[in-house]
């Protein structure tokens, strides 16, 4: 039974090319570094992001978790966008894996204020913890980008005051895209990147870490630390291979779908879309509570073999990826139509 799969670009699955890729893999083990596979991976993820060196892990928060460990020291302080994922939806990890605390700036959709960054950096005061690092996100998950010119501006900054930047870059190339720039570009303004292969990119896991190979260094030791020292990964890089060579040149065509449904769904009475956050492959919408309940929505799309996610702060959202098609698109707001 096929399903139109809209909670994220997480769910989408390997190519055929992909699959093939695996099978055939050549494969070593990886802790030795002698995985020729994974070595081509992080080789080309680094020159995609214009990057000394790379290095894969499991999964994107894995990699944003273990930025912040090697970055920062046990006690420091990490100035961040309250509302970015690595505040939001990685479960805390941040106080228990690298010991840092994180200091919260409020974002006008995913953007720090570069002016509340240069004030919450801190002195040098015995009564304060010490700023170690400023993590950015971009594209951010509310749907928007943050400007080329702010991520400068912050980085601009860091280096001022000799401090590190780490951009969670899941979508980096989503980002790139909606801003018209290379990737290159937007890695240049932070000291490390992570961005994951698996979403809207249809490997089955895994992403990269990259920055300076003094960076890369120690990050690949703190992996080994964290439990994501792997051995005969080169299967999944044949996988994230054929993601950067091949797939990230496709998303625009999901920002495309994503602005068409997003034009189809604000014809429907009661649904109002988020337009100002309509920047990657993300379609935001609120709608009116009196129609339908969030947990009847599911249940009832489920019933017409569409997956979503129930709303979450009041927004429901809705992710264009490769396992989306205008067809598809049609067919759900047809049947948005009938139960609204």
């Amino acid at each position: 039974m096929k399903f139109i799969d809209l909670r994220s670009d997480t769910v989408t699955m390997p190519t055929d090319e992909m699959r093939e890729a695996m099978a055939k893999a050549e494969v070593g083990d990886d802790v030795y570094g002698d995985d020729p596979t994974i070595n081509k991976l992080e080789k080309l993820a680094a020159e995609k992001v214009g990057k000394e060196a790379a290095l894969f892990v499991p999964s994107g928060t894995f990699g944003n978790q273990l930025a912040l460990f090697t970055h920062a020291r046990r006690g420091q302080e990490v100035i961040i966008g309250k509302n970015n994922h690595i505040v939001v939806h990685e479960v805390g990890a941040s106080a228990v894996i690298a010991g840092v605390q994180l200091r919260t700036l409020e974002t006008a959709n995913g953007a720090m204020d570069p002016r509340d960054v240069k004030k919450a950096i801190r002195a040098d005061d015995i009564h304060e913890p010490e700023t170690g690092l400023i993590c950015v996100e971009n594209a951010h998950g509310c749907g928007a980008v943050v400007p080329l010119e702010t991520m400068k501006e912050i980085k601009s900054i860091a280096e001022k005051h000799s401090l590190p930047v780490h951009m969670d870059g899941a979508r980096l190339f989503n980002a790139a895209i909606a801003l018209g720039v290379d990737a290159r570009e937007l890695a240049a303004c932070c000291d490390s990147v992570m961005f994951c292969l698996s979403k809207g990119l249809a490997a089955p896991a895994g992403s990269m870490l990259a920055g300076s190979s003094e960076f890369i260094r120690r990050a690949r030791k703190n992996r080994k630390l964290m439990g994501g020292g792997m051995r005969q990964v080169g299967i999944l890089a044949a996988a994230g291979i054929i993601a950067l060579e091949k797939m990230t040149g496709r998303l625009e065509q999901d920002h495309k779908n994503a602005r068409y449904m997003a034009e189809e769904l604000s014809k429907i009475d009661g649904v109002r879309v988020i337009k100002d956050r309509l920047d990657i492959d993300m379609v935001f919408f609120e709608i009116d509570s009196n129609l339908i309940t969030s947990s009847e929505l599911v249940q009832k799309l489920y019933a017409k073999n569409i997956k979503i996610n129930g709303e979450e702060g009041g927004e429901y959202r809705f992710v264009c990826h490769i396992g989306v098609s205008r067809e598809d698109i049609d067919y759900t707001i047809s049947c948005m139509k009938e139960l609204i």
